[in-house]
């Protein structure tokens, strides 16, 4: 399993971002995929799951109705658009591939899921 991100960069607050992760190694259509964070001197934070076929994805709160992940199962990639930045989203961000076509939710079993090298996303004027 290989997970390469990319996009990430320096936004002002209430910028936008779009996050790419292309997986190879595996078959990609057939898993869930998550993107997940982790701000400075915290812990792994869940942040968006998406189902293996793109048919419903779920968000953690702090994100919801700001961030919109989305995949492309031809081109082996899951993208995490995000909106309305704030410097809280400062962080590393990671994709994940999760074990099954379902996602997991939550901040949870992050020890069964397959993860990338991260990408910084800082938000600050």
């Amino acid at each position: 399993v290989q997970l390469v991100e990319s996009g990430g960069g320096l936004a002002q607050p209430g910028g936008s971002l779009r996050l790419s992760c292309v997986a190879s190694g595996f078959t990609f259509s057939s898993y869930a995929m998550a993107w997940a964070r982790q701000a400075p001197g915290k812990g792994l934070e869940w942040v968006a799951g998406i189902y293996f076929d793109g048919s419903d994805a779920s968000y953690a709160d702090s994100v919801k109705g700001r961030f919109t992940i989305s995949r492309d199962n031809a081109k082996n990639t899951v993208f995490l658009q995000m909106n309305s930045l704030k410097p809280e989203d400062t962080a590393l961000y990671y994709c994940a591939k999760d074990p099954g076509a379902v996602p997991i939710m939550g901040d949870t079993k992050f020890e069964s899921r397959s993860w990338g090298q991260g990408t910084q996303v800082t938000v600050s004027s």
